[in-house]
């Protein structure tokens, strides 16, 4: 087997896709968007057997740290490989490193789609020498819904006020419509700054969720849903599909007509068409890393938890490291800000007391 630059999209996607590691965030159309997340370009390696088959991918985008000023390679919810003691793991880390060489990269950083808990992982990055790192660029934990029941099932698995709402939804006059074309993601990106300033979150530009709907459009992995009254937008939602999986991946809602509960409906609505589509999960994304009232994203987590479903934990964020002077001090520079961060959240949480 040997390690090479993969540029055939069809065959990066099946083998991702078909792997228990499945993560969006792995698919090759992902790399395409590193302009939009801060990255200076993806590489896509994978390991091929004598068979010219897949059997491990790593998408990594070429980052380059602030302050310091140096590229260092991330892998985000990658590696691909469905047993980390394969000797493809090897060959694959190997190549990676090669090329870190080759552009003075410092390290390796690697938040792989495992469970927290699975053993065998954690013994197979300790024993290679990733280093286990707090500070998660990917949201660790998240909320999922198994959608194989069928819908008679999954409504009798939220909770009653959820079902009620979806209904009522309908009853007050809320329609969902599948978004087409410029216009309406332009509707959507509206609302989504709307809900940005009121709940006070980071979005990137228009032009990141255009290329989104664009790459992930070929094929009908994404769908935009707008909810209206009386033709007018009053919410929105952007769900992706890859594999088995499906993802909620952005929601807006507008300040006016929040009573008619249109964010039920668009859930409900985006679980609908991601089963159609064959997904068996839909997952939620972020909840909050304690699951205690008065925790950021608590209100955000009591939403999501009523539709059914259950938390999942990935493995936390690991560095391999290839120079551990800049890395030391990349280290630093993330204590620096994780102690900003907590008292900015310190102090918001002081201001809306």
């Amino acid at each position: 087997m040997e390690a090479q630059i993969i540029t055939d999209r069809q065959h990066w996607d099946d083998f991702v896709a078909a792997s228990v590691c499945c993560n969006i965030t792995q698919s090759y159309a992902w790399g395409e968007l590193a302009q939009h997340v801060g990255a200076i370009e993806p590489l896509r390696v994978g390991v091929v057997d004598d068979a010219g088959n897949l059997c491990a991918a790593m998408l990594l985008l070429v980052t380059r740290a602030p302050i310091l000023n140096k590229i260092y390679f991330y892998a985000p919810r990658g590696p691909v490989i469905d047993n980390p003691n394969s000797p493809a793991m090897t060959v694959l880390l190997n190549f990676v490193k090669a090329e870190a060489r080759k552009r003075g990269a410092f390290m390796l950083e690697i938040e792989p789609s495992v469970a927290d808990d699975d053993t065998i992982w954690q013994q197979a990055l300790k024993r290679i020498g990733f280093r286990t790192n707090l500070f998660a660029k990917h949201v660790r934990h998240e909320w999922v819904l198994d959608i194989r029941p069928d819908e008679k099932t999954l409504l009798s698995g939220m909770k009653e006020k959820w079902r009620y709402n979806i209904r009522l939804a309908g009853r007050k006059g809320v329609t969902v419509r599948r978004g087409q074309g410029q216009a309406d993601l332009d509707t959507f990106y509206r609302i989504y700054e709307t809900t940005s300033e009121r709940d006070q979150f980071h979005i990137n530009s228009k032009a990141h969720y255009e290329d989104i709907m664009r790459l992930y459009g070929e094929g009908d992995h994404a769908a935009l849903f707008l909810a209206e009254y009386e033709g007018q937008a009053i919410a929105g939602t952007i769900v992706l599909t890859f594999g088995r999986w499906s993802w909620y991946m952005f929601g807006a809602s507008s300040n006016e007509q929040r009573e008619r509960m249109p964010n039920h409906l668009l859930q409900w609505t985006g679980m609908q068409w991601a089963k159609e589509h064959g997904c068996w999960y839909y997952n939620f994304r972020g909840i909050p890393d304690v699951l205690e009232e008065g925790q950021e994203l608590w209100g955000v987590y009591v939403f999501k938890r009523g539709f059914g479903g259950y938390p999942m934990r990935s493995l936390e964020t690991h560095d391999l490291v290839y120079n551990p002077l800049l890395y030391e001090a990349y280290r630093k520079l993330l204590d620096v800000k994780r102690w900003r961060d907590e008292q900015r959240r310190k102090k918001s949480v002081a201001v809306h007391a």
